[in-house]
């Protein structure tokens, strides 16, 4: 059977239905689908119903008389360091449920965000079909329930792997189990190997679903990664499923995600907004969770052949989706993001050995797990500049910087002592990196050779990496102290932040805006680098000049990237976090937002999940801005909208609730997990500020700004005195 259709939208009413008021919660959001006649390409699961537990993940696509659930696993890759489709994620395999007399039926779904529940129904003249799905949080288990309504209909169940010469495919049936198992053993790096079983609970061989009766379908799933025997594993763990268990296993299941959603929350007045904030946090809990495999670029793999190789895009696409994790207090979603940067340093030093000539770590443009390299030999790029010592860089020497972004986010974040340790190693490497090659001129440190975009030439001073090195010099310096390591290098790593080269500036429309380059590249026409400086690189804030403040203004201005293919995800917050307009930059996500899919997927966007939480970040931002260790409660939020938040994490190790209301700020509580010092821009200008402790009255403070000591695990509440 080929590839099948995968299921379309419903542009009319893309979000459902759900209560139209402010105190809409998590339960109230669904997303709706029904079937459009366009073909879908065939590299994601772009526009279907996505379920997962952040290691098995799976969509579904309906075609002729057959549903197709797609089954993936992060950990089920074809590991080999090469390009052209010889490495990447591969597909665990298919369940295609064929249903008599129901050839391209009528289709429409919904799906609870609340805990991934997907209700299917298909109908064809008088037959009428239900289709409930969901994967657990709890295990890797998938249960798929079929009801009829009207009138009888027969139905097939089978298993089944895209054709691939590559996979070792084996398939068997034992004890009313059907089973599928799937290698990549031959011209690999590292095997691969994946086992799935499927079992009818309540029905055997032939199968004639009648109305009032219910097929329940389970299956269980596993990789070799976890388990050395994952066909025995599966085996052994489905055959004694019922339907009790499967009842005990839902409830583990909505279990696991009420602790999810507890985790922090946001409530604004938008209800479209907020259906996107918590379709972003949903998708990265379904597809991020196993802490040595992050999903690749697009999170669900229904292809062989996915795009890009599904690889782990370095110069933002890969950590473009975890960047909301850290505010929003998901740290389980944000830890896999690490593993594959910090398996590949072995090879980044090769490579900084042989290209550049210098310490540290130089990294491709696109990488996979457990040190594997699926950009090398790009066929492409051979004998092309793009391409050195087989590895696809396109210029760019700031790939490895980059992945210290949201490293250095959830150290600030929590300041845990052993997630520091952890990376230490690698933002050393970045560092060293740097430190040799970097150019001292005229007093400063300069960049040469270093593409700002894919391709873009020799340009010297690439604003990206200048703030991506003032960013990694920032977060050296903190571990250091911190952890008390390399302390009698901190002189120099200070030098070179005192004297790294401005950002570029140039004139355009009477304007004085950012250039992309100070030799080479000035502007791109298509693409958001020219603010990533700002963010995610967190080198200009609100506690910056009025002169770079200004410049950046003007840049967002002369850009309106608001829609665009790349780096959307970044534009916002960058955004944000100059101070822009709160009012044009709440219109601009809310129409953001209803450019998608009902699963949340930007429309045209050839990018997978990348976009998945813009809304997420740039609202917790708006919301609770904290870099540079100052907290701003409502900061960039329209003061004449209410607005109430909980639990957003905070650089700092800090926990932050507080409430919007009338204009007025209120119920300000803050949990110091660390007991570090706390800075508040005063919520009250003006007002002098009432702390207490633990419930307890302390000090009162006064200022613009105000700061003051916590103790571990202290709750510091704030009221205003009037």
């Amino acid at each position: 059977m080929k590839f099948l259709k995968l299921f379309s939208l419903l542009l009319l009413f893309p979000f459902g239905i759900f209560a139209q008021n402010s105190n809409a919660t998590v339960e109230s959001f669904k997303n709706t689908w029904t079937k459009r006649p366009e073909h879908i390409p065939n590299n994601v699961s772009v526009d279907a119903p996505l379920m997962g537990n952040g290691d098995v993940t799976m969509s579904l696509g309906y075609k002729g008389n057959c549903i197709r659930y797609y089954l993936s696993k992060n950990d089920f890759w074809r590991l080999r360091s090469q390009s052209d489709n010889l490495s990447g994620p591969r597909v665990a395999g298919f369940v295609d449920i064929n249903i008599e007399g129901l050839n391209d039926g009528a289709f429409t779904a919904q799906q609870m965000i609340k805990n991934g529940l997907t209700t299917c129904q298909l109908d064809k003249n008088t037959k009428t079909i239900i289709a409930k799905s969901w994967v657990s949080a709890t295990e890797n288990l998938i249960f798929i329930e079929l009801e009829a309504k009207n009138e009888a209909s027969k139905i097939s169940i089978r298993l089944n792997s895209p054709e691939n010469p590559q996979a070792n495919v084996k398939a068997g049936k034992a004890n009313n189990i059907y089973w599928l198992s799937r290698a990549f053993t031959d011209s690999v790096d590292i095997t691969s190997g994946v086992a799935i079983a499927l079992k009818t609970i309540n029905f055997k061989d032939t199968i004639t679903l009648r109305p009032g009766k219910k097929i329940l379908i389970a299956l269980a799933v596993e990789s070799k990664f976890k388990n050395k025997k994952p066909l025995g594993y599966v085996l052994n763990r489905i055959k004694n499923l019922n339907e009790n268990s499967v009842t005990v296993a839902m409830q583990q299941h909505n279990k696991w995600w009420d602790a999810y959603w507890k985790k922090s929350s946001v409530v604004i007045e938008d209800t479209v907004l907020m259906k996107a904030y918590y379709q972003g946090l949903y998708t990265m809990a379904a597809c991020s969770r196993d802490p040595k495999f992050p999903p690749g670029i697009f999170g669900w793999t229904t292809t062989d052949k996915p795009s890009w190789n599904g690889d782990y895009h370095l110069n933002y696409n890969f950590q473009a989706p975890f960047y909301s994790m850290y505010s929003s207090n998901r740290l389980q979603q944000a830890i896999p993001h690490d593993a594959p940067l910090l398996d590949f340093i072995p090879r980044g030093e090769w490579y900084a050995k042989n290209i550049t000539h210098t310490r540290g770590i130089l990294y491709p443009v696109g990488i996979g797990p457990m040190g594997i390299e699926v950009t090398k030999n790009h066929p492409s790029h051979i004998n092309s500049k793009d391409a050195e010592q087989g590895g696809l860089f396109l210029g760019q020497r700031s790939n490895a910087t980059y992945g210290l972004l949201n490293m250095a986010q959830y150290w600030r974040c929590t300041y845990d002592k052993t997630y520091g340790k952890k990376i230490y190693p690698y933002a050393l490497a970045v560092v060293n990196f740097w430190e040799d090659y970097l150019k001292f001129e005229n007093g400063r440190y300069v960049i040469y050779g270093d593409a700002v975009h894919e391709g873009s030439g020799n340009d010297k001073n690439s604003i990206l990496s200048l703030g991506l090195i003032r960013n990694a010099l920032d977060l050296i310096l903190d571990l250091s102290t911190t952890l008390k390591i390399d302390e009698n290098r901190q002189n120099k790593w200070r030098d070179i932040l005192s004297k790294l080269s401005e950002f570029p500036v140039q004139t355009r429309n009477s304007k004085k805006v950012f250039r992309y380059t100070e030799v080479g590249t000035a502007w791109w026409n298509d693409n958001g680098l020219g603010i990533q400086h700002i963010y995610p690189a967190n080198a200009i804030t609100l506690d910056s000049s009025e002169e770079l403040l200004t410049i950046a203004r003007n840049t967002i201005d002369e850009m309106q990237r608001w829609r665009d293919q790349n780096t959307s995800s970044s534009f916002f917050t960058a955004a944000v976090r100059i101070g822009y307009h709160p009012e044009v930059i709440l219109n601009e996500l809310h129409k953001y937002a209803l450019r998608t899919y009902p699963n949340g997927f930007q429309f045209n966007n050839p990018h997978g999940i990348e976009n998945s939480c813009t809304v997420t970040n740039a609202i917790n931002e708006m919301l609770c801005m904290s870099v540079g260790n100052n907290i701003r409660l409502f900061g960039a939020f329209p003061k004449n909208k209410n607005a109430e938040f909980k639990d957003i994490r905070a650089w700092g190790a800090f926990l932050v609730s507080a409430k919007l209301t009338n204009e007025m700020i209120s119920d300000v509580k803050i949990f110091s997990e660390k007991g570090r010092l706390c800075n508040v821009t005063n919520p009250w200008p003006g007002k002098k500020v009432l702390l207490l402790r633990n419930g307890k009255k302390a000090e009162t403070m006064e200022g613009l700004q105000i700061s003051f000591k916590t103790a571990i695990n202290e709750m510091i509440e704030l009221r205003s005195i009037n």
